[in-house]
């Protein structure tokens, strides 16, 4: 009778150490399963939270190809619910639509000023942009420096025959006074208010056109602008290319920075913030680099 019931309590014992340890290899399993979706979207919805709404963007007009490829692949990282517009302006008018509230992120294609930043505002470099020196496709001349550029513009040099070319009077070609490209240009070459140009124009493509249409003009226009357009040719400067390559590490001397600009005291919008954030990320850079710009986020 002992013997029966310590034969039983064995069996029970040895029958409840295997349910327990088949409970415990179950519930192992369980664990799994019911974690891993929380962990899953845990980890994914910081890199694929979907955003809607709208963005706006308003400025440099040789920002025009990078901002058209990050926010085509924004709005469809987003299913299509943000829409980011672009309003190519110059970057005078982009800083000044900041300053009023009347765009969420500005586009300057030169830094901030003194008193642009002393006013609220910060400046955030998104790529590093050459400034191309072009010349007609037919014109003898291939390389000029940083002095010679700018003693033509400013009409001290006349004439093609003294930097090597034909017997032809120089016709320069430039953009209007609120281009953060010409800022750019011309404080690199110092030639501030000194400019003698045969036209003034208002955007990049407008420059090019003219530049194409006339043997003997020169003027300037975005790396991301020019690289790839028949009928112009880019001058090397100093004999360095204009190129990323050179951009980046400093040789080329003619560069300028692309960069967003938002106002100190008004906060973003879930939207705009995502936008800004995903720009100014190494997930950004490839687009960039596409665009013809020079990324610098690491």
């Amino acid at each position: 009778m002992k013997r029966n019931a310590k034969s039983a309590l064995s069996i029970f014992a040895a029958s409840a150490v295997l349910a327990l340890t088949l409970a415990g290899c179950g519930g192992g399993n369980a664990s799994t399963d019911t974690s891993a979706p929380a962990d899953s979207s845990g980890s994914e919805a910081s890199t694929t939270a979907v955003v809607s709404g709208t963005v706006s963007t308003n400025g440099s007009t040789s920002m025009e190809k990078v901002i058209g490829s990050l926010k085509e692949q924004f709005q469809k990282d987003n299913d299509g619910k943000v829409t980011v517009s672009y309003d190519a302006t110059g970057s005078g008018a982009g800083i000044e639509a900041v300053t009023n509230g009347t765009t969420d992120i500005g586009l300057s294609s030169r830094a901030l000023k003194d008193e642009e930043t002393s006013a609220g505002l910060t400046g955030t470099t998104v790529a590093l942009d050459g400034i191309a020196v072009i010349v007609n496709a037919d014109s003898q001349v291939s390389d000029l420096s940083v002095e010679q550029i700018g003693q033509i513009f400013s009409g001290q040099i006349t004439n093609w025959k003294d930097v090597g070319g034909a017997d032809a009077e120089i016709a320069c070609i430039g953009r209007e006074a609120n281009s953060g490209t010409r800022d750019g240009f011309e404080s690199i070459t110092d030639t501030k208010d000194k400019c003698k140009l045969s036209q003034e124009l208002t955007s990049t493509g407008a420059v090019i056109e003219a530049v194409k249409n006339s043997p003997n003009a020169i003027g300037y226009a975005s790396l991301s602008a020019v690289e790839g357009k028949d009928g112009i040719q880019a001058l090397t400067v100093g004999g360095v290319a204009c190129t990323e390559e050179t951009v980046l590490d400093g040789t080329y001397q003619i560069q300028r920075p692309f960069v967003l600009v938002t106002k100190n005291d008004t906060p973003l919008s879930e939207a705009a913030q995502a936008f800004f954030d995903y720009a100014t990320s190494p997930a950004a850079n490839d687009l960039i680099r596409s665009a013809g710009a020079v990324p610098v986020a690491k």
